[in-house]
């Protein structure tokens, strides 16, 4: 049995590829320790580790002398802290999925002299992961062509994104046919805790459509809860059959059955998307400093699996015309679930797993006595 220590930033983007790869280790008999920052809490209470270990971090601001330095103290101490607790606990390997909260931790394993392999979930490689880049022993990409990997010189493998058992249990679900009568099941969610812009556009976009078409809508939306109760009356407005949650734990279900999905182009989105071979509406994320969810979102266009909106220039009327043409176009749909299923990588998490397991033997002789 090896030990394995998850680093992570607190939120559903790199809490649930480390959650994957928590649960492929343990189905492989080692024992998993996940380090974050507080936020955990919203998002990891179902973390399949054995120790959560909560490490002081801070996003650095160069903007502000003060702050910047405030940060730079903090991320010093969750060097102190990692350090201690990663001498205590001797891992044979840390994986790092991303998020400032990683860095203190990963920067510790490397004065300790354990082996790290860094994930990086996007089109686009994080501030945190470039930062630390040339501590880790590996890359693991989620794409082929990743921006900013290629200033790096460490071993980069294309691992893909992980995906939790839950989307890989139902990743051979065959696309449903869209009949010329029969129900259209669409999937709304803008990430983990909901958008709201989605809430704001979409709804009113699906009053738009023709009477005929919404009839046999079958909608879905996870939204915010302070958005529920104006959500749900545009829907009745309109007379759409809809279900409305500020969660669904069964969400990966949901978006097996369905036949189209509206969401943001979060990296683990893109993953879910692709494994189980769905098309999608993406709105990315604007303001985003790299434009991390846009380059996403490209992958799956190229592609031809999915479509971006800009939420930019996005209206009710803009999205109601393309979603009009879509629900009408059952060929154009089937041809983009082929698309988006041949992107997935489904064995992602089995290849993580063998690079930290061969990864860890390179551990057995820390001195963590030093």
């Amino acid at each position: 049995m090896k030990k394995f220590m998850l680093m992570a930033g607190g939120t559903g983007g790199h809490l649930f590829p480390a959650m994957a790869l928590a649960q492929e280790l343990l189905r492989r008999g080692h024992r998993v320790e996940l380090m974050t920052d507080h936020r955990v809490e919203s998002y990891g209470a179902d973390f399949p580790a054995s120790e959560i270990h909560i490490v002081p971090s801070a996003t650095p601001s160069l903007r502000n002398p003060v702050k910047f330095v405030r940060g730079g103290v903090r991320i010093l101490q969750g060097i102190r802290v990692a350090w201690g607790k990663l001498r205590q606990n001797r891992p044979d390997c840390v994986v790092g999925f991303g998020g400032y909260p990683t860095f203190p931790p990963f920067m510790a394993a490397n004065l300790l002299g354990i082996p790290g392999i860094l994930h990086e979930q996007n089109a686009v490689m994080g501030r945190a992961n470039r930062a630390l880049g040339r501590f880790a022993d590996v890359l693991a990409m989620s794409f082929e062509k990743t921006k900013f990997a290629d200033t790096l010189t460490l071993e980069k493998i294309v691992s893909g994104n992980p995906v939790r058992d839950r989307v890989r249990a139902v990743a051979g679900t065959p696309y449903p046919a869209l009949t010329a009568d029969g129900p259209i099941r669409l999937v709304i969610f803008g990430g983990s805790q909901g958008a709201k812009a989605l809430s704001d556009i979409v709804p009113a976009a699906i009053a738009t459509l023709p009477e005929a078409l919404r009839q046999r809508l079958q909608v879905v939306q996870q939204c915010r809860a302070d958005d529920l109760d104006r959500v749900a009356e545009t829907y009745r407005q309109a007379k759409v059959n809809v279900e409305l949650a500020a969660f669904f734990t069964d969400l990966p279900e949901r978006m097996a059955q369905s036949h189209l999905v509206i969401g943001r182009s979060g990296a683990s989105t893109i993953a879910e998307l692709t494994v189980l071979g769905r098309p999608a509406i993406l709105v990315p994320l604007p303001g985003a400093l790299d434009a991390d969810q846009k380059n996403n979102a490209l992958v799956m266009e190229n592609a031809g699996a999915g479509w971006i909106a800009e939420q930019a220039t996005l209206s009710p009327q803009s999205l109601g015309t393309r979603l009009t043409s879509l629900l009408t176009e059952p060929a154009t749909l089937t041809n983009a679930a082929a698309a988006a299923r041949a992107l997935g990588r489904p064995g992602a998490v089995e290849k993580l797993a063998d690079i930290a397991e061969m990864l860890s033997g390179k551990n057995l002789e820390v001195d963590y006595r030093s």
